[in-house]
């Protein structure tokens, strides 16, 4: 009997460790990265797998998130949309997904190229990177403190807890972006974003045209989604405060597969909803936008109503008639509707009237729009104190350049704004300095929008942190480089005025040119000379391009970078600290004459002034000084030790990746000093 009870408990003991063995892991960890031919599959239910993949037809290897119980893989995610790894999962056998022991997520390829990574701000303690069962991939710490997550980065879909909007405590607007196409999932022109202008709202836009909007949230549903009412076993949820302004949904029954898709090809709508049916073994559409020509923006104009089930679909409100009878005869109600009669509101003739299931008008221009004599008198205090304040600010300056000039013909000029602090000197404290020499041109937005082919997708150059880039051509024959400040971006303005009041100051044959901007409206435009050869990075880091930059040509771009780097430390009229020295900032000309770009995080430094502390660290880890990454005071000999890394990159034509060493490789500052090369290379830094 205690024979038979041992050979129990041993079998028992058996199925279990043979349990154990075969269920398969949801984390990797420091020395334990992801190969191409794992996944991994999230703990409880096991929805969703993360791994390598190639799309269809495609010949790029990507790795993303997709369902693990939909028989046709439907990716949710990916890391590398825009770095993927060349040819398919095949040919890609010793690539690896792997994060370091300071916490520096990781994909590299057999040969240990780097093609995609991200260091969290401070170095983790036991970091560890795990698939939730939501479909979030997120990186934590040994006590379990996320120090980043994939939800903060969608791609082409909103899954269940995801948000959509904007994050103000981690200034992150969370945007959708379409895949180029099926078989390609770097981002397209189509992208979904909240948009706070007026009342928060959803917009999508395909390219520079906004071509759907979901309307305000009344409380329980966006106002241009009225079907959402007819939802079963679903909850939505909008949050506008001080933290956050956010749409997300949840599904009741976890049985349930539901997304919601962004895509470009436009075949029922840009934007989908759709729930998998296992029994048909296929995607059900549930709900598509636009659907049809009213969900247009602003179909009928000002005043007008729009309604498929009427012919013509355009009408105005009672009181109000056609503003143009010719083109609302042709069915074009763009122009909208104008009253009738004056607005009488003493005598009682006027009033309001109610319009059910409509969509609220677009509310992002409201303060231009208000039609009451209250709004008019706002108005107009606020135009007379801006008036005033305009031209007092305008007397001063006067007075200012006029005693600046005399003082420049005297010799005796000297730096106006009140006294200057000497040593360390906090960022907050910053002055705002002005120049009488500042012409810079203004171009119209009609101008550049010709130049671009209406910012057409064609002409895209490629798209940063600020926003998209466009080639262009002017009247005169002159092409043009267009940088636009994205519309889904939270941070980027003032960055664009950095640029706008600092570049064009500095004149210089290895500092890209600025050639004027525009303001319209939410548009905000930067114009440069084109750099026909791109970025240095283009030819450094891709095996094809490297190939074209002899040894006379990497010493001409080093000796190009070195001169436009003193010009701003100590030949221009002020020092300028540019911040983000790096292989993609500087351009290349047709003559592969190297010029410094992107000045948007610069700062300009007084004379006597040695080095600033920043409470918001700002550039690119693997290029930032020790001092300035950790504890955000920067000098002169920041840009000189990313000058430094710079140098190292262009000699030895490997990029160098995060300011520590991951895995079992080295970055390259790490390489240099292991192989014992020459100790100058790494005291450049301190020189200055």
């Amino acid at each position: 009997m205690a024979s038979s009870s041992l050979c129990g408990y041993l079998v028992l003991a058996v199925l279990v460790v043979l349990t154990a063995s075969c269920r398969a892991r949801d984390t990797f960890a420091p020395g334990r990265p992801l190969a191409t031919n794992e996944t991994l599959v999230s703990g409880g239910d096991a929805n969703f797998v993360l791994g390598f993949f190639t799309p269809p037809g495609a010949n790029n290897t990507y790795v993303g998130v997709w369902y693990n119980k939909v028989s046709v893989r439907t990716v949710v995610w990916v890391a590398n949309r825009e770095d993927p790894l060349p040819g398919d999962v095949a040919d890609n056998p010793g690539a690896t997904l792997s994060v370091s022991p300071s916490g520096t997520l990781v994909i590299a390829a057999g040969n240990s190229t780097v093609v995609w990574s991200f260091t969290p701000a401070t170095k983790l303690a036991s970091p560890m990177a795990r698939i939730l069962d939501n479909g979030n991939l997120v990186l934590a710490d040994a006590g379990g403190a996320v120090a980043w997550q994939g939800f903060d980065y969608p791609t082409d879909t909103l899954l269940p807890e995801m948000k959509l909007g904007i994050d103000y405590v981690k200034g992150r607007n969370r945007t959708l972006t379409a895949w180029k196409s099926p078989s390609d999932p770097s981002p397209g022109p189509v992208v979904m974003a909240m948009d706070t202008s007026g009342d928060p709202q959803v917009f999508i836009w395909n390219g520079a045209e906004k071509v759907w909007r979901s309307g305000p949230w009344d409380g329980v549903q966006f106002t241009g989604v009225p079907d959402t009412v007819t939802y079963s076993g679903f909850t939505f949820s909008f949050i506008n405060n001080a933290k956050e302004v956010t749409y997300s949904f949840q599904v009741h029954n976890v049985s349930i597969i539901s997304r919601l898709g962004l895509n470009s090809t436009g075949n029922y709508g840009l934007l989908q909803r759709s729930t998998w049916v296992e029994a048909a073994g296929a995607w059900n559409l549930y709900w598509y936008a636009p659907k049809d020509q009213c969900d247009a923006v602003s179909p009928c104009g000002t005043n007008g109503v729009c309604d498929t089930n009427n012919v013509p679909v355009c009408s105005c409100l009672r009181g109000f008639t056609p503003k143009s009878p010719e083109a609302w005869a042709l069915r074009d109600g763009r122009d909208g509707c104008l009253r009738s009669t004056p607005l009488d509101c003493k005598n009682g003739t006027d009033g309001f009237v109610a319009v059910k299931h409509a969509k609220v008008p677009d509310t992002e221009h409201w303060n231009l729009t208000r039609k009451s004599n209250k709004a008019r008198t706002i108005i107009a205090v606020v135009i007379s104190v801006s008036s005033v304040a305009f031209l007092s600010a305008l007397a001063g300056f006067l007075v200012w350049t006029g005693k600046k000039r005399r003082a420049r013909k005297t010799g005796s000029s000297k730096w106006s704004g009140g006294s200057r602090s000497t040593g360390r000197r906090y960022e907050g404290s910053r002055r705002s300095h002005h120049d009488d020499d500042l012409e810079l041109p203004v171009f119209d937005l009609g101008t550049i929008a010709a130049a671009t082919d209406g910012f057409s997708i064609n002409n895209k150059l490629g798209e940063g942190g600020f926003g998209p880039v466009y080639k262009g051509k002017l009247d005169d024959g002159q092409e043009i480089a267009v940088k636009t400040l994205s519309k889904t971006s939270v941070q980027g303005l003032e960055e664009f005025k950095n640029e706008v009041l600092l570049i064009a100051k500095l004149q210089h044959r290895n500092l890209v040119r600025l050639l004027g901007f525009s303001i319209s409206g939410q548009e905000r435009i930067l114009v440069y000379e084109y750099m026909a050869n791109k970025s240095l990075d283009y030819f450094l880091f891709e095996k094809s391009n490297s190939v074209l930059l002899d040894w006379q040509v990497r010493y001409r771009i080093i000796e190009g970078i070195t001169r436009g780097l003193l010009y701003l430390h100590q030949d221009s009229r002020y020092r300028i600290i540019h911040r983000d020295l790096k292989a993609s900032n500087v351009l290349l000309d047709k003559e592969m004459t190297p010029k410094i770009s992107d000045f948007g995080m610069a700062r300009m430094f007084g004379s006597e002034e040695t080095e600033i502390n920043t409470r918001k660290v700002v550039g690119t880890y693997g290029y930032m000084s020790p001092e300035y990454a950790m504890d955000g005071v920067f000098s002169v000999k920041s840009d000189v030790f990313s000058f430094g890394v710079l140098l190292l990159e262009i000699i030895s034509g490997r990029r160098n990746r995060g300011v520590y060493s991951y895995s079992n490789h080295l970055n390259l500052l790490g390489h240099v000093s292991s192989n014992h090369l020459p100790h100058a290379y790494m005291q450049v830094v301190y020189l200055s």
